[in-house]
């Protein structure tokens, strides 16, 4: 298991970094997008792209993420990010990584990863990392860290974009058929309404007319019948 990349970042600006010369691929170009879609909140994760691993762990904004050529191992990994960051906050503290601009503690900080980057990968890490005090009381078990493919990752991000964006278009037809709704209800009442209106006037007229017919305009035939 070789460690060939690691970096240290806050959202998308990358503070600090380090990639071994035997490395070789596009993986500093995957690691800007994975960075877009690592949620701040603290946590630990690993993400497989091809033949590679990208382990990372977050804690208060500040990111720290490595990648190693192998898939079964996490250990050794999230032993170096451990160290990584304790490193760096003994030499940087809480607060300078907040507002520092891309790569302020690069030319500092990227031969510390170097040299526990080396550590890290030789043979005497292995044997003694579980006997690393510090190390050893932060890192939880394996169990804990979920294994995602990173192409899957991406594509699920798409996908929840993609329903907001249809949610957020049926809230607005459902809006306007509420809408249209109300109009056509209250279309359909004042057609009602004049139907009433006419078959009133209509009822009216028949009486009226069937009335003359038998009693005459001024009602004259009805008058004299009574008399």
């Amino acid at each position: 298991m070789t460690i060939l990349y690691a970096l240290i970042s806050r959202d998308k600006t990358v503070l600090a970094e380090y990639t071994a010369s035997s490395a070789t691929g596009n993986f500093a170009t995957v690691t800007r997008v994975l960075l877009e879609k690592i949620p701040q909140t603290n946590g630990k994760h690993s993400y497989v792209y091809d033949d590679f691993i990208f382990h990372y762990l977050t804690e208060s904004g500040i990111c720290y993420l490595c990648m190693s050529d192998e898939k079964n191992k996490h250990r050794i990994p999230f032993g170096f990010l451990e160290d990584m960051k304790q490193s760096f906050l003994t030499k940087f503290g809480h607060e300078a990584p907040q507002t520092a601009i891309a790569f302020a503690m690069n030319e500092e900080f990227s031969p510390v990863i170097q040299e526990r980057m080396n550590f890290y990968n030789s043979e005497e890490a292995d044997r003694s990392i579980d006997n690393i005090g510090v190390v050893k009381s932060q890192i939880e078990d394996v169990k804990d860290v979920m294994v995602q493919n990173i192409e899957k990752v991406l594509e699920r991000g798409e996908k929840i974009e993609l329903l907001v964006d249809k949610t957020d278009r049926l809230n607005q037809q459902a809006f306007r058929f509420e809408s249209s709704s109300r109009s056509l209800r209250r279309a359909l009442y004042w057609k009602k309404m004049r139907c009433y209106a006419i078959i009133g006037v209509v009822a009216v007229l028949l009486i009226y007319c069937a009335s003359v017919s038998m009693c005459g305009f001024d009602f004259h035939h009805c008058k004299a019948g009574k008399k």
